[in-house]
């Protein structure tokens, strides 16, 4: 491709011909964006680049672009506008991520803009925000009104201030762009837009001697010289026990971090300015990536026999198929076995992928991983700075980083050498983005990335979803079963709690069932661990008035605010809207406002009543907001400082304790009733991969207690047996008789609009099109969903169902997209919108 654009260059320039850039522009719209290149860019512009180019009317935006396309075609219908500035010399997007770009916006049923957008780690792309400084020219403070002079005061003061600042210090009231348009007619401001790269490198600053002293004679000369300057030869002594000059003078050039010589007590900082002022010692910067320089020593992975046989035959399988599936109980050790299938292919000189559904999962995998690869391995995830996900990105273009592990967004790393990709707990839903667009799934990106790269796919997981292990069986995908447990530990006993018993018999004690408690107190007595599961977060889901019924409800979406006790809140789950706690009803002035049901910082709160000496610690969104939440309290847990750990979902997936004997779960009910096709296999999923949690370790096996009004339901029956295969039996044939997934593909479309009547309006007319040319078998809704507003939005849902074989499902969606571009280009519906969910989940 270089050599090609290269050639391409060197003909225009003898021909002096124009040229031209077709740019990925991070922007929902469906095409790309030809630019003209200046000359003095054509030799270091290269597909796959970023520029900044500006975009919309009067230039008033600039944007990070990627480069798409090279040619020497002007636009026919507009004025090409030429690029700016380029920014890399090296290109940091591949011609397969290119691909992927253009796959995903068609696949997804998106724009490639949006894919960009998504994929490119924001310290990759520029800020644009306008800003306003003093006119220097200005001298007519007459004509300022008392509030402008004020905040021209501020404005010295501050030197420049942003749109938001001015927000801020002027108010939410004040018409902030009439504010401005009355002081730039003034002359008194100048509007700018500030341009800068977010990614900035780490420094760190270095001392070392000066070169002169390199020398044994003139290092000698030199001590002998300071002996009159006792602090200042103390200084210098302090850098050689450090930078050994005399046994190797090489080692002076890289020098000292200038902060283990500030740290250190001996070391008088003014002898040290001293000697820098007076050239003995010089000082120096350098690039430092934000992650350790330092690998730790190389472990030794042991595989047991079944291990061994397993990794064995999934390469054997990989001889016949691209994509595996790794089947594996809870506690069988797969991490042991990808990290055997990594080194191999790491080994082999190929890059490495290896996904996790959730950030909680990779603190405790990636302290397993760096013992065995460490800084091979690259980490890349959400918490992780803008910084520090830039660099794993060009550690992956520079070759330094081979193996790398991640989450979902992790499949946008630009990989150009793939030999394996292991999706571990391929079924999670994590897996799947939301919102914003593209609404891809990165499991399936995953396997398609490696479609393009020749690479090998094994999923993993105790409890797969239903339509990889259709493909499994199938044949589609090899399949290879591990049934034995690490270190011959053996599954939990499962026990069925009847809570309806037990509250007729009055034993239970708040939330816990005797049995629980019970259970609870022996576990603590000997020095046991346990983990308690409630898929649902906050103190209580709402606040009721005794008296009339009152229910406080977010007065953005149509649901319940969930009180939060500890931050003494009212609070949306979805909008984010918060209120304070009422003391008395809003209606009718009742005092009996209660709390009604229970979530995790509820049961947090009464362990902590019924143990007192306890320590009980809680894992859920709302305390593991911070960078590095999850690895401390994992890592307490894991210490032995914590008796019980309760939590939502997060608990669920891969986590391994050795001390855990014994897991409750709360509600189990409300995940089985919850009104989904998916709903009876995610139950089966999530109550097995928690009871996975215990007895982990040989010679004891662990209990689990599970909670409920119904110990009859199959499906729990089927968690205590540990029968996915006949689960997937029942499931597989209700989904064929339905015609759901993965015999079907599924597309949801939500129409959005603030007036209920016009959403449903779009909705009504939108799936009666959709009938028509479809049929009305394929066709479902509009129905409004269990939240049927939400950000003062009222929701239809039409669910598409598309079958795998004997249609055409490009030219479907081609319809879907023509029919939604109708409504959404009607006058009379154009403020609504449509979001548009491929294989929704």
């Amino acid at each position: 491709m270089e050599n090609l654009t290269n050639t391409l260059f060197s003909s225009f320039e003898a021909d002096e011909v124009t040229f031209f850039a077709d740019l990925i522009l991070p922007i929902p719209v469906p095409r790309l964006f030809t630019y003209r290149v200046p000359r003095e860019m054509a030799e270091v512009l290269k597909i796959g680049a970023r520029v900044i180019v500006p975009f919309g009317k009067n230039n008033g935006r600039v944007f990070t672009a990627v480069v798409a396309r090279l040619h020497n075609s002007p636009p026919t219908n507009y004025q090409a506008r030429y690029i700016t500035e380029v920014l890399d010399e090296y290109p940091l997007v591949t011609g397969y991520q290119l691909e992927l770009f253009r796959w995903m916006a068609e696949y997804y049923m998106c724009c490639v803009g949006e894919v960009m957008n998504i994929a490119l780690p924001s310290g990759l792309k520029i800020s644009s925000q306008s800003k306003v400084q003093i006119n220097p020219d200005f001298d007519y403070p007459e004509l300022l009104t008392e509030f402008e002079d004020t905040l021209l005061t501020e404005l010295k003061k501050q030197q420049a201030l942003s749109y938001d600042e001015l927000v801020r210090l002027a108010g939410a009231g004040t018409n902030i762009p009439a504010l401005i348009k009355s002081l730039v007619g003034k002359k008194a401001i100048i509007v700018f837009e500030e341009v800068r790269e977010k990614y900035i490198p780490k420094m760190v600053r270095k001392v070392r001697l000066n070169r002169t002293y390199e020398e044994k004679e003139q290092l000698l000369a030199l001590l002998n010289r300071l002996e009159k300057l006792p602090k200042q030869q103390e200084v210098v002594m302090r850098y050689l026990s450090h930078v050994p000059v005399q046994m190797n003078a090489s080692l002076n050039q890289k020098g000292l971090d200038k902060t283990i010589l500030n740290q250190d007590d001996t070391v008088s900082q003014s002898s040290l300015t001293t000697l820098i002022k007076n050239a003995v010692f010089e000082t120096f910067e350098l690039i430092q990536p934000r992650f350790s320089d330092n690998a730790p020593p190389q472990a030794e992975i042991k595989l047991t026999d079944a291990q061994r046989e397993a990794s064995q035959q999934i390469m054997a399988q990989f001889e016949r198929q691209n994509i595996v599936l790794l089947h594996g109980i809870t506690g069988s050790g797969k991490t042991e076995v990808y990290i055997d299938l990594i080194q191999q292919a790491v080994g082999s000189g190929s890059q490495v992928l290896y996904l996790l559904p959730e950030i909680a999962l990779t603190t405790q995998i990636v302290v397993r991983l760096q013992r065995v690869f460490g800084d091979k391995m690259g980490i890349y995830h959400s918490k992780f700075s803008d910084n520090e996900r830039v660099e794993v990105w060009k550690g992956v273009v520079s070759g330094q980083y081979q193996f790398v592990v991640g989450v979902r967004s992790a499949v946008f790393l630009p990989f150009d050498n793939l030999g394996l990709i292991i999706v571990d707990e391929e079924h999670e839903t994590s897996y799947k983005q939301h919102d914003p667009a593209p609404r891809y799934h990165a499991r399936d990106v995953a396997i398609m990335l490696a479609h393009w790269q020749q690479a090998k796919v094994l999923l993993g997981s105790a409890t797969p979803s239903l339509e990889t292990y259709h493909q499994a069986k199938q044949g589609r995908y090899g399949l290879v079963e591990l049934f034995r447990r690490f270190g011959d530990a053996t599954l939990p006993n499962i026990l069925l709690i009847d809570t309806k018993v037990e509250k007729r018999q009055k034993t239970m004690k708040n939330e816990f069932s005797s049995a629980l408690l019970t259970a609870l107190e022996a576990n603590m007595e000997r020095r046991e661990q346990s983990i308690l599961f409630q898929n649902r977060r906050g103190y209580s889901p709402y606040m009721q008035c005794e008296d009339c019924d009152w229910t406080a409800e977010c007065p953005n979406c149509a649901v319940s605010l969930t009180y939060h006790q500890r931050a003494a809140e009212l609070r949306c789950h979805y909008c984010g809207h918060k209120e304070e706690v009422p003391r008395i009803c809003p209606v009718c002035g009742s005092t009996k406002v209660r709390t009604i049901g229970f979530g995790t910082e509820k049961l947090e709160d009464q362990l902590q009543i019924i143990f007192p000496k306890s320590k009980v610690l809680r894992m859920d969104l709302d305390t593991t907001r911070a960078k590095n939440a999850y690895q401390q309290i994992i890592q307490e847990f894991e210490g032995g400082e914590i008796d019980i750990l309760v939590g939502t979902q997060m608990i669920t997936k891969g986590l391994d304790f050795d001390n855990v004997s014994l897991v409750g779960i709360f509600d189990a009910d409300r995940l089985i009733h919850f009104p989904d096709f998916r709903a009876t296999e995610r139950s089966f999923q999530m109550l097995t991969q928690v009871s996975g949690r215990a007895g982990r370790r040989a010679g004891r096996q662990g209990t689990v207690l599970i909670q409920t009004n119904n110990p009859q339901q199959t499906i729990l029956q089927k968690i205590i047996e540990n029968d996915y295969k006949g689960l997937f039996d029942e499931e597989i044939q209700e989904r064929q008789n339905f015609n759901y997934p993965p015999f079907s593909r599924l597309i949801k479309l939500t129409v959005r609009h603030a007036d209920k009547a016009v959403s449903q309006q779009a909705a009504d007319r939108l799936a009666a099109e959709l009938t028509d040319a479809l049929g009305s078998s394929r066709i479902l809704g509009p129905e409004q969903p269990l939240v049927e507003r939400i950000r003062n939005l009222f929701l239809f849902d039409i669910l598409i169902k598309i079958e795998r074989d004997k249609v055409n499902v490009k030219a479907v969606k081609s319809y879907i997209q023509d029919r939604i571009n109708d409504i959404l280009t009607d006058k009379g519906l154009r403020q609504v919108s449509i979001v548009i969910d491929v294989d929704c989940l």
